[in-house]
C-alpha cells in the first residue's frame, strides 16, 4: 500500500486500490455484483493469499468465509470478501495506530452462542 499514511482517505479507497471491493451495477430489474479488474494485481494476489491463510489461523475470518459460502457465494467471491474485510481491518489499525486484535476485528461478525 506504500509508506504514505495519508494516501488513502478511507477504507473504501484502500479497498478499491486493492481490488477487493466489488462493483455493483443496477439497471431496472437487473442487478449484478462483479469483481474489479482494474487493480494492483500483485497486491490483489497477496491479499488473496493472506485471506486464504487467515481461514486456517483466524476463527473470525473462517466464520465470515463460512457465512459467505452459506449465502451461496462461490469460493473466489467469498475469499475476496474475506480479503476485503482484512483490508478494512488493516486500514482501521493504521488509522488508529493500534495492533490487530482478533476479538475486536471480527466481533460484529460473531455468532451468538446458543444457551
Amino acid at each position: 500500500f506504500g509508506d504514505d499514511p495519508a494516501r488513502y482517505a478511507s477504507a473504501k479507497a484502500r479497498k478499491n486500490y486493492a481490488g477487493t471491493s466489488p462493483i455493483t451495477r443496477a439497471s431496472g430489474k437487473s442487478h449484478t455484483v462483479q469483481a474489479r479488474y482494474i487493480r494492483n494485481n500483485r497486491l490483489a494476489d497477496a491479499l488473496q493469499s493472506q485471506a486464504f491463510s487467515a481461514l486456517n489461523t483466524s476463527p473470525g475470518a473462517r466464520r465470515y468465509y463460512d457465512k459467505q459460502r452459506a449465502r451461496e457465494a462461490g469460493y473466489n467471491p467469498a475469499l475476496r470478501q474475506v480479503g476485503n474485510r482484512l483490508v478494512g481491518i488493516l486500514h482501521g489499525c493504521l488509522k488508529t495506530r493500534t495492533p490487530y486484535d482478533e476479538a475486536t476485528a471480527w466481533s460484529h461478525h460473531a455468532h451468538p452462542h446458543a444457551t
